[in-house]
């Protein structure tokens, strides 16, 4: 181990030269060389850290929110006359697609580029785009082609939308609202021109889609969003209308007796929704409807009418009525054809001539008040008649109220006598029911008294024999009675002295005493003493004492 080498290790290298702060390099009072970096180093270093940097600052694409880049191409073939957009990646210019949000990079050398905002259609809007580039339609043709310059036939709706603006330009404007109780008549500008129609078709009014003209189908309330370059749309109003024919719109017309005669009114009416189309184009609007249509016929058919009466006639109330009728249905079968229903006609008012007005006024007066009186005498009849109807009804009523009173005595008559015979008969069942009960009862109460005699009878005859069979065991009737005597009074006994004689009450119990009691019998017997607290006899001399038991007081 202590013999065994070690190879040494290399020398270190010697140290790099510091760099002052200024950036340049200083002699060092060292006395060594000093080593200098290759400018490949320094170059590849720079490209190192500069590259990114570049490539980040210069080459990034990044729109933001609401914005679209336009690329526009720096080197390549120029553009054809004409054209302003490049078609093709080969020709330099704007090109027409645009770059949304988002980070995209682009060679600077070769591309620059522009940010515009995003085209924003608010609701209750469209827009109408124009092409910018492409070739020149042709003369007389709003819409452009395939390829063209010029209006679009497309639209856009409300939304957002990015649309490269050197390309396409865009046109906003009020979407088509309808409001309810209207219809919109649709007037289409572009299409074939209906001269170039067939003969067959020339004298319509209305043309099918794909045609210039008015189509027959109409818009309904809401809201439509159509190209105002393509259509023309006209709010036609369904709702009731009121017209007043008064002043210079009234009707005057000649009467029979060559009177003028003045009618005032009001009419009402309505659009129907399938012939507004077909209305509007032949007629116009509300006012040429009422001037063009419905006047003009409610004129001709008063002055038909009016010169066949004479102008008293319109004084009276029932003419009138009649000419406001008939005049309301000429105009609803005359306007009906046209697509205009007639509501309502109301004469207000008919003036006729003074001269004639206060005559036939006056005369009217009086008619009308001989008319009131005989209305008056007609009421005084018919409230005499009805006086006379109502005694009569007073004494129909009388009539019926006492046949009916009579009616319900004799008903209730009957009713009662009934009640009475069946609780009668009732009673009469009852009672025969009772008597049946009373002799049954009789006849069991006999029954049982024949019974309960029959057996006292049986019982005393039982009495008898048991008491002859008693008076047979005891061999005469005094021991019977004797034995009777004792049986009854013997519970009531207290104390009893009584000496084995025959004929006491010893003389019971002889045959249950010893055979020693015949001697016994031979002695004398005791005095019998009354009952009572006595003292006890002495006995005699040279004998015992003879004593009864005594029994002591419980």
């Amino acid at each position: 181990m202590e013999n065994e080498s070690f190879p040494k290790p290399p020398p270190l290298p010697p140290p790099p030269p510091r760099m002052p702060p200024s950036g340049r390099f200083r002699s060092a009072p060292s006395s060594r060389p000093i080593a200098r970096l290759p400018w490949t180093s320094v170059l590849l270093m720079g490209v190192i850290v500069w590259l990114p940097l570049w490539i980040w600052y210069g080459w990034r694409i990044e729109p933001r929110s609401g914005q679209v880049a336009v690329l526009i191409r720096k080197t390549g073939e120029p553009l054809p006359s004409g054209e302003i957009l490049a078609m093709s990646p080969r020709h330099k210019g704007i090109q027409p697609e645009v770059l949304p949000e988002g980070r995209y990079f682009r060679n600077p050398w070769t591309w620059s580029w522009e940010f515009h905002p995003v085209v924003t259609i608010p609701a209750g809007r469209l827009g109408v785009q124009v092409r910018l580039h492409g070739r020149e339609p042709p003369n007389g043709r709003i819409l452009a082609g395939e390829g063209e310059k010029g209006i679009r036939p497309e639209i856009l709706s409300p939304g957002t939308y990015r649309i490269n603006p050197y390309a396409i330009q865009v046109q906003q404007f009020d979407a088509i609202s309808i409001r309810p109780g209207r219809v919109g008549v649709v007037v289409s500008l572009v299409g074939e021109d209906p001269l170039d129609m067939p003969l067959t078709n020339a004298n319509t009014f209305l043309v099918e889609r794909g045609r210039k003209g008015v189509l027959a189908d109409v818009l309904d309330p809401g809201t439509h969003y159509l190209n105002p370059y393509m259509y023309n749309v006209v709010e036609v109003n369904l709702q009731s209308q009121r017209f007043e024919m008064s002043g210079e719109d009234a009707i005057s017309f000649l009467t029979a007796d060559g009177f003028i005669v003045e009618v005032e009114g009001t009419l009402e009416f309505s659009i129907q929704r399938e012939k507004a189309a077909l209305l509007t184009h032949q007629v116009g609007d509300m006012d040429d409807i009422v001037k063009k249509l419905i006047l003009p016929r409610a004129r001709g058919f008063s002055r038909i009418e009016g010169s066949k009466q004479p102008a008293t006639s319109f004084i009276m109330g029932e003419t009138r009525q009649q000419f406001q009728n008939t005049l309301e249905n000429h105009l609803r079968e005359r306007c009906r054809e046209w697509g205009v229903a007639i509501k309502s006609v109301l004469v207000r008012n008919i003036k006729v001539p003074d001269e004639i007005a206060s005559i036939i006024r006056e005369r009217e007066i009086a008619v009308q008040e001989a008319r009131k009186f005989e209305q008056q005498i007609e009421q005084a009849r018919s409230k005499a008649e009805l006086t006379r109807q109502e005694m009569l009804a007073e004494q129909n009523k009388a009539r019926v109220d006492a046949d009916t009173q009579r009616l319900k005595a004799v008903i209730e008559a009957r009713q009662v006598q009934s009640v009475n015979v069946t609780n009668a008969l009732r009673g009469l069942e009852v009672a025969t029911i009772e008597l049946d009960a009373a002799r049954y009862r009789a006849a069991a109460v006999l029954a049982e008294a024949i019974g309960r005699a029959e057996v006292v009878r049986l019982d005393n005859e039982a009495r008898a024999e048991v008491f002859r069979r008693q008076v047979e065991a005891f061999g005469d009737g005094m021991a019977f009675a004797r034995y009777t005597f004792y049986e009854q009074i013997a519970p009531r006994i207290e104390t009893l002295l009584t000496t084995d004689h025959a004929e006491g009450f010893g003389g019971l119990l002889r045959t249950l005493l010893s055979p020693a009691l015949p001697a016994a019998a031979s002695r004398p017997r005791p005095a019998v003493r009354p009952p009572g607290p006595t003292a006890p006899a002495a006995p005699a001399s040279g004998a015992p004492a003879a004593t009864s038991p005594t029994t002591e007081d419980r």
